[in-house]
């Protein structure tokens, strides 16, 4: 299911909405890929019910906050920038602040009692609530907080406003079924469940269709993937990721697929094969390894030891010697010994990653690990973390260095990377996800976000890729073109929600990608 690119494309009617057309919003977002994306579906219901964006330098008559709580100064972050608005709204009439994500899911009430000028508090869960919430709040003048104990209905069921030309989310689950002892994210975002597969390729054909060329497929557990379908006439299905994946290669036009983040207890075999043989999967796989220490692992309850996590990237790497593999590292866990960050060490000399997100354990409230005994003073998390970080930034550069020379296929980005406003280079990513800085010289001008440039890789650093050499090729694309002219796709609701079926007809199945398609209200 698709629709074309225009300027602005209104979405499905929302109930109860019906605010001044002039009306403006921005969308603040903290925290991970799935918050990102989370944000353009609240971008789509504002524009489906008449709000229009903000410019980057005005001031909208309504701020949202995507949350995260992950971090220990989340909760800092979103009242220190609640503080900054409260002179902007009381000068400005009408103006409305909404808070959502993970940590309107887990304060709930708090966020009023600390920021009572706040119009609206919204969960994780009912997203699509926000439109209503908005107008009752500027009806009732009164906040309105609605936070819900399970999801309502995905998130793919309702319209999304996205924020790229050139390349998408799309999510393949919603939850987490793991009990990780340091993780709050089972707790925010629920017990998984799984889409259909064909509601996940319509979506990304929607993506495709409007000019999209790279696609990364989101869960918070990726390869668990057909173990939950919300649809009961969905069977269970083990090898059901590495099926998508395979999909994916199917669709014409989509040229790299990427996806975050799987399990190292749970990646399969058939996976690495899908990777292997499916041209349009990018040669890149992010797999968390959070601590080298089988003591720690399963203090964490992170269901794998090191020897099971190096296997699987000693059989990626057999059938993809050049995949960069990137990985999230916890450092200073509770009970975490020299010994046992030693072993983290030794892991991260092993795995050869081509980049690193590293971490300083901080107890986060609701975790099981934040009431363990053992914590680590946080001078000492703080002088291995410095450890861990220096050796990790000779790694990289090492890796990046053995790439100077060889020639990269770049998908041109906006506003990634300092280096380039600095240098007068563009910068594109590489096919395996590394950033590259290059010079394009006289054609500079012609090339925009969302085409596709090759170039030869000069130089390197820790955390990018040079390539001075000049521009091998340049193609334009359709991103390109929409790029320029600041439009980006809306992909309107898809699916049927958790295993309810749509009002009316069941949508036909389109011939090209087999996907059985409905539209949720």
């Amino acid at each position: 299911m698709s629709i074309e690119l225009s300027e602005r494309v209104p979405g499905p009617e929302v109930a109860g909405s019906d605010p001044d057309p002039a009306r403006s919003y921005q969308v603040r977002t903290y925290g991970c890929q799935m918050n990102v994306h989370d944000s353009e579906r609240i971008s789509g219901l504002l524009e489906g019910a008449g709000y229009v964006r903000a410019a980057d330098d005005a001031e909208a008559d309504l701020v949202v906050f995507n949350t995260c709580a992950i971090r220990e100064n989340a909760d800092n972050k979103l009242y220190g920038n609640l503080s900054h608005l409260a002179p902007v709204k009381s000068r400005k009439p009408g103006m409305q602040i909404a808070v959502g994500g993970c940590l309107a899911q887990k304060d709930k009430d708090t966020v009023l009692s600390k920021a009572p000028w706040v119009d609206v508090v919204f969960g994780t869960h009912n997203i699509g609530s926000l439109p209503a919430l908005l107008d009752r709040a500027r009806h009732n003048e009164a906040a309105q907080v609605e936070i819900l104990d399970s999801l309502e209905r995905f998130p793919s069921t309702l319209p999304a406003k996205r924020d790229s030309a050139y390349s998408g989310w799309v999510s393949v689950s919603v939850g987490c079924n793991n009990t990780c002892t340091f993780c709050i994210v089972p707790s925010l975002r629920g017990k998984e469940v799984d889409r259909r597969p064909g509601d996940v390729l319509a979506e990304v054909q929607a993506l495709v269709d409007q000019g999209v060329l790279e696609v990364t497929l989101l869960g918070q557990n990726v390869n668990a993937y057909g173990m939950s379908f919300a649809d009961p006439d969905q069977p269970r299905n083990r090898g059901a990721f590495a099926e998508l994946l395979r999909a994916c290669g199917d669709i014409d036009g989509l040229e790299r697929v990427r996806f975050t983040s799987p399990h190292p207890a749970e990646f399969t075999d058939d996976v690495i094969e899908a990777m292997a043989e499916t041209p349009n999967v990018c040669p890149q796989l992010h797999m968390p390894l959070q601590s080298g220490s089988d003591r720690i692992l399963k203090a964490m309850r992170r269901s794998y030891r090191q020897r099971k996590f190096l296997g699987i990237l000693d059989k990626v790497r057999e059938v993809m010697p050049h995949a960069a593999i990137t990985t999230d590292i916890i450092v200073g866990f509770p009970g975490e010994t020299e010994e046992d960050f030693q072993a983290t060490l030794d892991v991260v000399e092993k795995a050869r990653f081509s980049s690193a997100f590293t971490f300083q354990y901080s107890p986060r409230p609701g975790t099981p690990a934040a009431t363990m005994d053992e914590q680590v003073p946080p001078e000492v998390v703080s002088e291995r973390y410095q450890r861990l970080i220096a050796l990790q930034e000779k790694i990289c550069l090492d890796e990046n260095q053995r790439l100077v020379g060889t020639e990269a296929e770049l998908l041109v980005v906006a506003d990634e990377g300092r280096k380039s406003a600095a240098t007068q280079r563009k910068t594109g990513r590489a096919r395996d996800g590394r950033l590259v800085h290059f010079a394009a010289g006289d054609v500079a001008g012609a090339i925009r976000p969302g085409d596709v440039v090759t170039t030869t890789i000069t130089g390197a650093a820790p955390h990018h890729l040079v390539a001075d050499a000049g521009i091998i090729t340049h193609r334009t694309t359709r991103a390109g073109d929409a790029h320029e002219k600041a439009i980006t796709p809306v992909t309107l609701p898809i699916g049927v929600g958790l295993g309810m079926p749509s009002i009316g007809p069941r949508a036909a199945e389109p011939a090209d990608t087999g996907c059985s398609v409905g539209c949720g209200s």
